[in-house]
């Protein structure tokens, strides 16, 4: 059975005569708007990237960057700090430590926060004094450090002041003995010495190479003399 075609070259079979639907259709052709560049209008589209203005209908994939962790961001190695701060603390070679890490790769943000540390425990309720220990502390490396440079040493003012800085702590170290003992005039006074010596082997060790020779003195009174204008600042004498 066959119905004759309304619209085209399209032939309609009963299913009861044949199984197979065969035919064709023609129609004209149609355009379609998919809605491209996210829905604008698609002249205002062409009129932008034919002036060059294009790239405002880009739209970025955002990466996903893992956001790193801040002390990652500061440049803040825990561990790093910890262990120089053993190495400054234990200078003598038959412990073992690797002590011209402190010298070979500097950092600063220990070094700041022991002279931060020192500074705290010297304010007594003055805190004007926080500032000038981190100004000696900074001018006082540049001084040890232009000295060193004359005298042929090969250390950079990073070096000089991260040396310097992580060396503070044996004057920290001794400061609760002092408090203490502070009605022993003798003892006090050799504790003082003993800080002081500990702080300026520590740094002198480190910052006063083979390449100095026999101007190896030249240095390490200067870093001696600094040392005890630090505990100056503390005990306030």
């Amino acid at each position: 059975m066959q119905f004759p075609p309304t619209n085209g070259d399209f032939t309609f079979v009963s299913s009861t005569e044949a199984e197979e639907l065969s035919g064709t259709i023609s129609a004209p052709d149609v355009k379609l708007n998919l809605g491209s560049d996210n829905g604008k209008d698609p002249y205002a589209t062409t009129f932008l990237r034919q002036r060059g203005y294009g790239w405002l209908l880009e739209v970025e994939e955002d990466e996903s960057e893992e956001s790193k962790p801040l002390l990652e961001e500061l440049d803040i190695d825990l561990k790093d700090i910890y262990y120089k701060i053993r190495c400054v603390l234990m200078p003598m070679p038959s412990l073992g430590f690797n002590r011209q890490v402190v010298r070979d790769n500097p950092d600063f943000w220990g070094p700041l926060a022991v002279v931060l540390l020192f500074s705290m425990i010297s304010i007594y309720g003055q805190f004007r004094v926080v500032s000038w220990i981190i100004t000696i502390w900074i001018f006082g490396s540049l001084t040890i450090f232009l000295l060193a440079r004359v005298l042929g040493g090969e250390v950079s003012f990073g070096q000089v002041l991260g040396v310097i800085g992580y060396s503070l702590l044996p004057l920290i170290v001794i400061a609760p003995l002092l408090l203490v003992i502070g009605g022993f005039e003798m003892v006090s006074t050799l504790i003082k010495l003993f800080g002081v010596f500990w702080a300026a082997y520590s740094a002198a060790s480190l910052l006063v190479g083979d390449e100095f020779k026999t101007k190896k003195p030249l240095l390490i009174y200067p870093i001696f003399l600094l040392y005890i204008y630090f505990l100056s600042l503390y005990t306030g004498v």
